[in-house]
């Protein structure tokens, strides 16, 4: 094996008229349920190409069969014009197509640059490991996406931010002819979505095909060149962007228009949270902030910022060294999840495969396991009464699934989130934290995610969304707390929020004086 650990991209691409890789009417089902119908799509070398859908519309299992994790059952894959089979992953890695998966793929235990060369590792004479190589490799490849990752750090505990950036160093140093990015700024904060979009384009000029997965429909028609839409596991419409519009594709996607969610304004009543100057060292200090029955307050900054870690925190999932957090007046007993579940907080992590959800266990297990004491009758829990809690839950939430028995890794990643948020709802919480509440989830979803949060602050529920997502922020948020580097450091009203206004604080740019006060 080379010890060159260079990144490279593709060679000299083929005639522009000649796809690069083609699926040709392919289909494909799984215990009779089809995910697949008839689907084509043609990627060509340099051009980003654009999958949309809602969840559940077929594009995981396209980009599946794209990297060689499923084999069609009809159709056939080309690459450069010629009929192929993949084998498996690695026979797709080998043949020039890589793949970022929605939800990081890392081993825990190894550095980023042991992941970023698993199984590819250089050498130095006598076969040993140039470990050296592997961290200037990889170092170069962050200073091309402009972050800054220290190589040798264990992968155990990287945000989910960091996790996707790895991943994409993981392909970026493979010779790549093809890169798929299934929602690689899910959990990016906007300057962060401009750099990685920065390398789409500098890859896309040396002659790469790019397949963009996104829900963020304004980040299509900014990247992309052409656009596939699935609906119902069937290509809807496939052709250049020029000339259609966002109502045109989510028209495309869920086979109606959907309305844009207006704000709509909620007044607080009583204090439910209080956090009083709540401090980890070297990685939050002092913040102060509350948040009322009925209120919808944000959390808002670059990711790094600190915010998930808050929201931790206050749930007693991490350990502070000073402050306090009240519910209803009453001190929270620090570092104790079920203190804070017995009065009345629930959380919805922004890792909902790893943290909200056991992934092989059923719909039904999921959304009964934080209220397992309410279901149980003399020390048991019937099973038919489990199903009978769930499916009312998972109706209320409209979650579309097969069987409540089924396991929930079965679930589009936007009816898991939905789970995770009936799991908390069915304890009728006072206070319900929300890290990341619509990331990889699609526009229909998504509105009725907001719809929720908005219905839970009717009901009197005082909810903390932290969102990468500005223009989610301003549709959700009352107000909206800015964290920069562990402090927090701007309050917005609803009429002071803008996406230039907490840019600027997250970025420590200029602000308007009246922005600049930390909230007490």
């Amino acid at each position: 094996m080379s010890s060159s650990a260079t990144p490279a991209v593709a060679a000299k691409p083929p005639s522009p008229a000649e796809p690069v890789v083609s699926l040709v009417e392919a289909s494909k089902a799984f215990a009779g349920v089809h995910a697949l119908r008839e689907v084509s799509l043609e990627l060509f070398a340099g051009e980003t190409h654009a999958l949309v859908g809602e969840n559940g519309a077929g594009k995981s299992t396209l980009i599946k069969l794209l990297a060689g994790v499923h084999q069609p059952d009809g159709g056939q894959l080309q690459i450069g014009g010629e009929p192929v089979f993949l084998s498996g992953p690695g026979d797709a890695a080998h043949r020039g197509i890589a793949v970022i998966y929605q939800e990081p793929t890392l081993f825990p235990d190894l550095s980023v640059a042991e992941n970023v060369f698993i199984g590819r590792q250089p050498l130095r004479p006598g076969r040993r490991i140039d470990h050296r190589a592997m961290d200037r490799a990889v170092n170069e490849v962050f200073a091309r996406l402009g972050v800054r990752i220290d190589p040798e750090r264990i992968a155990r505990g990287l945000s989910i931010a960091e996790q996707q950036l790895v991943e994409i160093a993981k392909a970026l140093t493979r010779s790549a002819r093809v890169l798929i990015m299934d929602e690689p700024t899910a959990a990016l904060s906007p300057i962060e979505v401009q750099r990685l979009f920065r390398v789409v384009e500098a890859l896309r000029s040396e002659g790469a095909a790019v397949v963009f997965v996104s829900h963020r429909l304004a980040e299509v028609f900014e990247i992309c060149q052409r656009v596939t839409v699935l609906r119902d596991g069937q290509r809807t419409l496939s052709r250049p962007l020029e000339g259609l519009s966002e109502t045109d594709l989510i028209r495309a996607m869920v086979g109606r228009d959907v309305l844009t969610e207006a704000h709509e304004q909620h007044a607080p009543s009583r204090t439910v949270l209080e956090v009083q100057r709540l401090t980890r060292e070297g990685v939050f200090r002092d913040i102060s902030f509350e948040v009322g029955a009925g209120e919808v307050v944000a959390l808002a900054g670059l990711v790094g910022s600190g915010r998930t870690e808050v929201a931790r925190a206050i749930f007693g999932v991490d350990r502070y060294d000073a402050g306090t957090v009240r519910i209803d007046g009453q001190k929270l007993k620090r570092g104790s999840p079920t203190a804070a579940m017995s009065a009345g907080v629930g959380l919805v992590p922004e890792d909902r495969r790893q943290q909200g959800l056991v992934m092989e266990q059923s719909l039904a297990r999921n959304i009964a396991l934080a209220s397992l004491r309410k279901l149980r009758r003399a020390g048991v829990i019937r099973a038919r009464t489990e199903r009978e809690f769930a499916t009312d839950w998972a109706k209320r939430l409209q979650v579309r699934y097969s069987r409540v028995t089924a396991p929930v890794s079965t679930l589009s990643g936007g009816n898991q989130q939905k789970v995770v948020l009936a799991k908390w709802l069915a304890r009728k919480p006072s206070l319900l934290i929300v890290d990341e509440p619509t990331r990889g989830i699609d526009v229909g979803t998504k509105s009725e995610v907001h719809r929720l949060i908005s219905q839970l602050a009717r009901d009197g529920v005082a909810v903390l969304v932290i969102s990468s997502e500005l223009p989610e922020v301003l549709t959700v948020a009352d107000r909206v707390l800015v964290m920069r580097e562990g402090q927090l450091v701007a309050g917005l009203t609803r009429e002071q929020a803008t996406e230039e206004a907490i840019i600027a604080a997250g970025t420590a740019a200029a602000l308007p004086s009246a922005t600049r006060k930390t909230p007490s």
